[in-house]
């Protein structure tokens, strides 16, 4: 098991019962979310923690397949979806780099608090591109640490990973991870940033 997936391990249960930071963000990344979604879709989510936003999205699509690196996450996940009875999420313990989709086979990735915690960025951004069908979509919602006094967690993260209190966190600026999305070959349609401090919502469309 590697470093991140022991850190997400040992703090899922007490993640599951923390409160959302935001609500109020968190349910308009929902709504628009939603504006996207079809019935006939097929959706992957990397990085789905507990699985609340896989269950917020599974009635309105055909199927999500919701992957995490914490196998106790996805024990936690399931046991919501059940309660719930909601049978068309799949949730699997896998890390992005083992994930085996097929080409052009989804219609809407998510990745959503995820993509500040790869080491390599690029080439997840690319991996999720060849998933993606023709005009598919990636939503994401992402930390760029770089444009805030949070930069400085580049100097302590990897004090807090080696101890274990905190996850590998990497360092980068709004404009640089959208330089990314447009050198993996997607367009940008939609951008919010709820505040200075704040994840950066965007969605992001597979030119055919």
């Amino acid at each position: 098991m590697d470093q991140s997936a022991k850190f997400w391990d040992k703090i899922s249960a007490r993640y599951a019962k923390q409160p959302i930071a935001d609500e109020a963000a968190y349910q308009k990344k929902l709504a628009v979310t939603r504006e996207y979604l079809r019935p006939e879709m097929e959706v992957l989510e990397v990085g789905c923690g507990t699985g609340s936003t896989a269950i917020n999205h599974a009635p309105y699509v055909k199927h999500i397949r919701a992957v995490d690196v914490s196998s106790k996450m996805i024990a936690i996940a399931q046991n919501k979806a059940d309660e719930k009875k909601i049978e068309n999420i799949t949730f699997e313990q896998s890390t992005i780099d083992e994930l085996n989709v097929d080409s052009n086979s989804l219609d809407i990735a998510l990745a959503l608090s995820i993509l500040h915690l790869v080491d390599n960025r690029d080439d997840v951004l690319a991996g999720i591109y060849k998933m993606l069908k023709p005009g598919g979509l990636l939503i994401s919602s992402t930390m760029c640490l770089g444009d805030s006094m949070l930069k400085l967690i580049k100097f302590i993260a990897p004090i807090g990973m080696l101890c274990g209190f905190m996850p590998s966190v990497k360092v980068f600026t709004a404009q640089e991870f959208e330089a990314s999305l447009i050198s993996a070959g997607f367009e940008i349609e939609h951008r919010w940033l709820p505040g200075k401090a704040a994840a950066l919502f965007l969605v992001a469309r597979k030119l055919a």
